[in-house]
C-alpha cells in the first residue's frame, strides 16, 4: 500500500518536531516522492547524516511502503 504525503510528513515531524516539511508526489503513483526538510537538528551535520535522520524517522518504510524519496535537507538559513 503506497504512503500518503501526510503520513510521510507526520513521521518526519514526529522525529524532528521543529522541521518544515514539503512533500511532492513526483509520479502521481504514491510511490515516488520528493521531500524538502529544514530542521535545526541538521545544523553542523553532513548531508549523509541529515538524510540518515530522515530515513530513521521513516521507521523502515523506505524500500517497502515508500519506494523512492528524493531528499533535500538543510538547517534554517542554509542553502
Amino acid at each position: 500500500m503506497p504512503m500518503q504525503p501526510a503520513e510521510i510528513e507526520a513521521l518526519i515531524k514526529s522525529a524532528l518536531p521543529d522541521a518544515e516539511v514539503t512533500i511532492e508526489d513526483l509520479a502521481g503513483d504514491g510511490d515516488h516522492y520528493a521531500a524538502k526538510v529544514v530542521s535545526e537538528a541538521f545544523r553542523g551535520l553532513s548531508r549523509v547524516k541529515q538524510h540518515q535522520l530522515v530515513y530513521a524517522a521513516l521507521q523502515g518504510r523506505m524500500g517497502g511502503a515508500l519506494h523512492a524519496l528524493a531528499l533535500q535537507t538543510s538547517a534554517p538559513g542554509q542553502p
